[in-house]
């Protein structure tokens, strides 16, 4: 499982012309699953995003977390964050 993760003031995933997914303040997490990844795999995973203290405080400094700003989360799948790109 990879995820890469991206803190925004507002995001949204669009599909032809029909918004499928936005949210306010918060995370978006772009998710590659793997074929033997586990359910233990997923909680560890959303409890480490959950709690990234990656949104300022009053002085600015990076300590709070999602929960913390009540932060909405937007996750879109990824599968090529798996690529193996060693041959090209």
């Amino acid at each position: 499982m990879q995820a890469l993760v991206q803190r925004v003031t507002n995001a949204s995933v669009t599909v032809g012309n029909k918004t499928v997914g936005e949210i306010g303040q918060g995370l978006v997490v772009l998710l590659g699953v793997a074929r033997d990844d586990s359910p233990e795999d997923a909680r560890y995973l959303v409890d480490k995003v959950v709690n990234l203290r990656i949104f300022s405080d009053e002085a600015g400094r990076f300590s709070l977390s999602a929960l913390e700003v009540i932060g909405e989360i937007l996750v879109v799948s990824q599968f090529t964050l798996l690529a193996d790109t060693r041959k090209g």
